[in-house]
């Protein structure tokens, strides 16, 4: 399993915590309610300062197993470590991480450095420390001015910064988030994925993201682990996952994809399908489609389709479909073409937003070299 982390990380500046971010490690963790395993056996390792995201839809385990993590949930069997410490069987508070939720979960009573300063009073940090490192931290999170406020009196970014303070500023070596942007809208949350990544850079901590939405999770992570009934389906970087998905759940989920099911048998250096046969480069076939005696499908992301007007236009070596246009939206910088394969198999085109050539009922041929697609089993 690949580490590879496609951000570069800062020292530890700050409010972070010595000696950077904690080793996270899950060894074949199961947490079954009664009903079924609703973690099925994970087995998972987080390096110590990477942004680990738990992707997936609702349902998938991916929350259960940040519950696991932090110790709210109890495992069923198997083993988590934290540096190399097991901490399988502790109760939250002796586990030492900090927690971050969709609800901001601030005391209204309290002031905003009130707040900020509480994990420290139960730490029975002296007044002094405490005062210091809230200091930081409020600067951190771009809220100098605001210490003697209450949360009423900020608005609902400002209310998950402060969230966000309290949840560091105890220098945790590791930060479990759940789903922590949820409650916000699409321009505020943009804005909040920027400052949660520098100040991932900034402390040095592992983060441990959960989301069900992908393009924050592209927007954030080092690594994602693609979580699918209560498995992992995938790990890698968000530029993997995208670009070499190794399953049809993996290829939908993570983006919109053209999709052709190509049947049974292993894949070969040509693919059938609709009477058509089509070139296919060995690079892109999935490891887990390779010598599959199961179903296979081919994926190309809707940006790898052109448009022709006959099959003659295609370049030499493009593999090509007739396809006829169902529908156009305007997505501002390009239209997307939603199109009908065959009859029946419907995909997607990105074109030019000045591109005005095209109408609904259209018929045409869309083609995609065979270097932009993959073969991945289904």
């Amino acid at each position: 399993m690949s580490t590879t982390t496609t951000r570069q990380k800062r020292p530890a500046t700050g409010a972070a915590p010595e000696g950077g971010g904690t080793r996270i490690v899950l060894d074949t963790v199961v947490k079954d309610f009664g009903g079924g395993p609703a973690v099925d056996g994970i087995g998972l390792t987080i390096e110590p300062g990477e942004f680990m995201t738990f992707l997936g839809p609702s349902g998938s385990g991916k929350t259960t197993t940040l519950n696991l993590i932090a110790g709210f949930e109890t495992l069923t069997s198997g083993t988590i470590t934290l540096d190399e410490r097991d901490v399988s069987t502790l109760p939250p508070h002796k586990r030492d991480l900090g927690m971050l939720f969709q609800s901001y979960a601030l005391f209204p009573h309290m002031t905003v450095e009130q707040n900020v300063a509480y994990p420290l009073r139960q730490r029975k940090v002296s007044k002094a420390e405490t005062a210091r490192r809230v200091a930081e931290v409020l600067d951190l999170v771009q809220l100098v001015g605001r210490g003697s406020d209450y949360p009423r009196q900020l608005s609902g970014g400002q209310q998950q910064r402060v969230a966000l303070a309290r949840a560091i500023v105890f220098q945790p070596k590791a930060l479990l988030l759940d789903e922590p942007l949820g409650a916000l809208d699409r321009n505020l949350r943009a804005a909040l994925q920027a400052e949660i990544r520098r100040i991932h850079r900034e402390v040095g901590a592992t983060f441990v993201f959960v989301t069900h939405d992908q393009e924050e999770a592209m927007n954030l992570s080092d690594r994602i682990a693609l979580f699918n009934n209560g498995r992992i389906e995938q790990i890698g970087t968000p530029e993997e996952l995208y670009g070499r998905p190794e399953t049809l759940f993996a290829a939908r989920f993570f983006g919109d994809s053209n999709v052709f099911l190509l049947g049974e048998g292993p894949a070969q250096s040509t693919a059938e399908w609709s009477g058509l046969r089509w070139a296919v480069e060995d690079h892109t076939v999935a490891d887990r489609a390779r010598d599959l005696d199961g179903s296979t499908a081919l994926v190309v992301r809707p940006e790898c389709i052109c448009t022709a007007g006959t099959a003659d236009d295609v370049p030499v070596g493009a593999n090509w479909a007739r396809a006829t246009v169902r529908d156009i939206e305007f997505m501002g910088s390009y239209r997307t073409l939603l199109l009908e394969f065959g009859g029946a198999v419907v995909g997607k085109a990105r074109v030019d937003a000045q591109a005005g050539a095209h109408t609904v009922g259209d018929e045409l041929i869309a083609w995609w070299r065979p270097a932009q697609q993959r073969v991945v089993a289904a």
